[in-house]
């Protein structure tokens, strides 16, 4: 697995796998406690590793940073995260397979790289994230949830 410094000024895009976390009405946002987006509540996830599913990915992201066991239900949408950087060039660039899942067991508590942990309703989400993408993943999430979508 690479380091932070890898991910900084990459040379081609890491896939990252972001995954709303469902608990009836309720979905789990996290402080990120690294950067990109360091200090700001956002859904859990990571990069995904070699050889490693999607699904996969998404339930081995939550444990570590919640302790949550997850069942993936279905990929969301697909995010660009591109962060220029200071002096020139691009600081970060994240493909984010965007996942919803649902809550199976587990207390959630900050671990890995999440400071903080709290469950949520969904609604409230946009009040709650500095980066609009996250609103708008969880209420693509929540609408297919619903079945609206699809």
């Amino acid at each position: 697995m690479a380091t932070e410094d890898d991910r900084a000024y990459p040379v081609r895009p890491w896939v990252g796998v972001g995954v709303v976390v469902w608990r009836e009405q309720q979905v789990l946002l996290v402080r990120r406690g690294r950067p990109p987006r360091k200090g700001e509540w956002g859904i859990p996830g990571g990069a995904q590793a070699l050889g490693e599913t999607v699904f996969d990915a998404a339930r081995r992201e939550v444990l570590e940073e919640t302790g949550l066991t997850i069942r993936p239900t279905a990929i969301v949408t697909v995010v660009d995260s591109i962060i220029p950087g200071d002096h020139g060039g691009v600081e970060y660039h994240y493909t984010l397979v965007e996942v919803s899942a649902e809550w199976v067991s587990g207390e959630a508590m900050a671990a890995s790289d999440a400071d903080e942990v709290s469950w949520v309703k969904s609604e409230t989400v946009p009040d709650l994230v500095a980066w609009g993408e996250t609103a708008r993943v969880v209420a693509l999430a929540r609408s297919l949830r619903a079945g609206k979508l699809g």
